[in-house]
């Protein structure tokens, strides 16, 4: 796997338009793993790529009534088997993480990157979706002051408004799957 401008090479590439510059020398130096389904709880169909590139329509489905206007958008989603779709190019900020904070900073969109995992809080994520992760994250390691202590959940940075990537999502096997110890810290006591 390798980075080219900001971008997986061979990734597949569908550009949001929901992004904006970093502050003026700040390296994305936080990995935010979150989860999405669209509608709730179904995978697959171009919902998310619409909805991170501001096509969602409202009418076809009562839920994407109320989202259709967001503006969001995340660096990479990880399909269920394991494809990684790139939205934003990672020295750009994409607005993933909202009203965040982390170890004392806030605006966690200014200094880190999030990959979203075709999911829910509670189904268990695809061995495929760990595989591509953990080669996604090792990549980012190689080129950001990205470190296994400064990777967490979304949760962990909005704790009041956000419960993803959730129970189902295994730190332990995404952290052994980077090479690392198994290590026994939460991430939420990590923060």
């Amino acid at each position: 796997m390798q980075l080219q401008e900001g971008w997986i090479v061979g990734a597949r590439r569908v550009i949001s338009p929901h992004f904006n510059f970093r502050p003026e020398g700040e390296a994305p130096s936080l990995l935010v793993i979150h989860n999405i389904s669209l509608p709730p709880g179904e995978f697959g169909g171009p919902w998310i790529d619409a909805l991170f590139t501001g096509t969602l329509d409202p009418d076809h489905h009562p839920f994407f009534a109320e989202i259709w206007q967001l503006r969001v958008s995340a660096h990479c989603l990880i399909r269920r088997d394991g494809e990684i779709v790139q939205y934003v190019p990672f020295d750009r900020r994409a607005w993933h993480a909202g009203i965040s904070c982390y170890q004392g900073r806030d605006n966690c969109n200014d200094f880190s990157i999030g990959i979203e995992l075709e999911g829910t809080d509670t189904l268990p994520y695809t061995p495929e979706q760990y595989a591509a992760l953990q080669s996604v994250t090792r990549l980012l390691m190689q080129h950001y002051p990205i470190t296994p202590t400064q990777i967490t959940g979304h949760s962990d940075i909005a704790p009041e408004r956000k419960t993803d990537p959730g129970p189902a999502f295994d730190w332990d096997t995404f952290r052994r799957g980077l090479g690392e110890s198994n290590n026994p810290m939460t991430p939420e006591q990590e923060v």
